[in-house]
């Protein structure tokens, strides 16, 4: 029997699943969306033998999901089945780079260094403590003499005692000489060693939790193999940042220099990677919202005793059995069969970038762009005692600006920092930078002969009159834009009558209705004076809202 089952043995083919081999990844290349990034990581591998074999990759980070795993072989490699593997593990050393051996090495001889030097310290204090003692102990002789001692033997002593004495606080005094120089060089050597270690930690890791990836593989011949991993992840993202230049000295100009702020917290560091910006967001909404028919209907009036009537009817139905009552099932969700994302802005950073884990805000600069602006200064003298530089441009460019901070700078000098939404190609924006010193505004009001300021009020009519001031106080002309704002109705029983000198340019401003803008040269010394009055009149028996 046991001869039988040795030749079936030797004769039955079984599945040749020859060993397993391990293998670490390299991130080749990463794409970060505003919520999540893309990796993808290279295997490198040698195949014993041709056949199949169990690929287990084990560097994966710990958060890893089969479900955004995507694995394809290089030429002359079939897959079969892959799963992630969490316990089970064998035993892996964290790989390190050539520059993390090398400052692991000095880290080590500094600790040996730092170790000499604490040893040398309990040297010298040994000394130090072992003269102090020797002097304790000669300072503490009684002075009684022994039996039948003479003069000679008492002078002896006295000699001996004193120069060992002497000779105790020398060495003392030397032991603490020399450690001043000791403790100089432990402190010296505990200096260098945690700026060593510090260096060491600064390096790019591997994950310290980290999950496999088990794949069935099956090499034509055996040699060197490729296998690329496609991972989706979470806990990175990007975001634009911006700075705006304006300059008006030789022509009205603006730059828009464009970077980016790259942050993860991937758990491991992306080290020399092809790094690519995409403003697609595949963690957002990807379908449509669904509508649901809303159903109204109208019901009678019910006064409210017969609703205290219908609350005690009920109140004495409550014991009574309720009805069984089948609810309408509401339709099924509509869902598009394919969603569409729009445009999709995309950045190839031009050369390999290295995003460490946990580091906030890697900023990377991309290009600039040139506009050319019209250029006013805008004041609100209701509100602002000054004018402030508006740059309206228009975005001639091919593809949209996305939403960023920016900072805003004026001649090359910081004046503060806004937040820009979204600009399509096409779309004029309006971008403050800050407030025009030169530029004073005064909105008075005057006084009338009886002593109001400004406001007149009689029980069916108000009159109130302003006098506006520019006053340009710098060496340069402005192309200035004011505005001020008088009430409106919509009630053909208030009547409102607005006098201004000069006309406004412009009246119901961006639809707004009430506001008016007038726009004006304002040279160097030069003033501007605006004179705006609004009587409002309703019937009597009314009140002014």
């Amino acid at each position: 029997m046991r001869a039988l089952f040795a030749v079936l043995l030797a004769t039955t083919a079984l599945p040749a699943w020859a060993d397993t081999i391990t293998a670490t990844s390299r991130i080749t290349a990463v794409t970060v969306y505003p919520e999540g990034a893309k990796l993808t990581r290279e295997v490198s591998f040698a195949a014993p033998s041709a056949g199949t074999h169990e690929l287990l990759v084990v560097d994966l980070p710990g958060q890893s999901d089969q479900g955004f795993l995507q694995v394809a072989p290089g030429e002359g490699l079939q897959l079969g089945a892959f799963n992630l593997r969490a316990d089970r593990l064998p035993p892996r050393e964290d790989p390190l780079t050539p520059d993390q051996s090398a400052a692991k090495a000095e880290v080590e001889r500094l600790e040996k260094a730092a170790a000499d030097a604490a040893l040398a310290l309990d040297a010298v204090q040994a000394k130090v403590d072992a003269a102090e003692a020797q002097v304790r102990f000669l300072s503490s002789f009684t002075g009684a003499l022994p039996d039948g001692a003479s003069p000679e033997t008492i002078k002896s002593m006295a000699a001996m005692i004193g120069a060992e004495t002497l000779a105790a606080r020398q060495a003392a005094l030397a032991a603490r000489g020399e450690l001043f120089l000791v403790q100089k060089a432990l402190e010296d050597a505990q200096e260098a060693l945690a700026k060593a270690q510090a260096a060491y930690d600064a390096l790019p890791s591997a994950d310290t939790e980290y999950t496999a990836l088990s794949v069935a593989v099956t090499a034509a011949a055996a040699g060197d193999q490729t296998v690329t991993i496609t991972q989706y992840i979470s806990g990175a993202s990007w975001r634009p940042f911006y700075d705006l230049n304006l300059t008006r000295k030789d022509s009205e100009a603006m730059t828009l220099g464009r970077s980016v702020l790259v942050t993860q917290y991937t758990g491991e560091d992306w080290s020399n990677v092809a790094l690519t910006l995409s403003s697609s967001q595949p963690s957002q909404q990807a379908a449509p919202s669904v509508l649901w028919p809303e159903l109204r209907s109208i019901t009678p009036e019910v006064d409210e005793e017969e609703l205290a009537r219908k609350s005690m009817a009920e109140a004495d139905m409550a014991m009574l059995p309720e009805p069984v009552v089948v609810a309408e099932m509401a339709p099924a969700p509509i869902t598009a069969g394919a969603a569409v994302e729009g445009d999709t802005v995309v950045y190839i950073y031009p050369e390999p970038v290295t995003v460490a884990s946990g580091v906030e805000d890697l900023r990377l600069a991309l290009d600039s762009l040139d506009f050319a602006p019209v250029v006013k200064a805008v004041a609100v003298p209701r509100l602002d005692r000054t004018a402030f530089v508006v740059a309206s441009f228009t975005n001639a460019s091919d593809e949209p600006l996305l939403p960023g901070e920016a900072m805003l700078f004026r001649e090359g000098v910081l004046v503060g920092s806004t937040w820009i939404d979204t600009i399509a190609p096409g779309v004029e924006t309006d971008i403050a930078f800050g407030a025009i010193e030169t530029l004073r505004i005064k909105r008075e009001m005057p006084k009338r002969a009886s002593g109001e300021t400004g406001v007149f009020t009689t029980s069916n009519a108000l009159t109130e009159s302003a006098i506006i001031t520019v006053e340009n106080t710098g060496p340069e002309a402005w192309d200035v834009r004011l505005l001020d704002q008088v009430p409106y109705s919509e009630q053909d029983d208030l009547e409102i009558e607005v006098t201004a000198s000069p006309e406004p340019t412009e009246t119901d401003v961006d639809g707004q209705r009430g506001i008016l803008a007038w726009e004006f040269d304002l040279a160097a010394g030069a003033k501007e004076t605006i004179t705006l009055e609004h009587s409002l009149a309703w019937p009597d028996g009314m009140e002014l809202r």
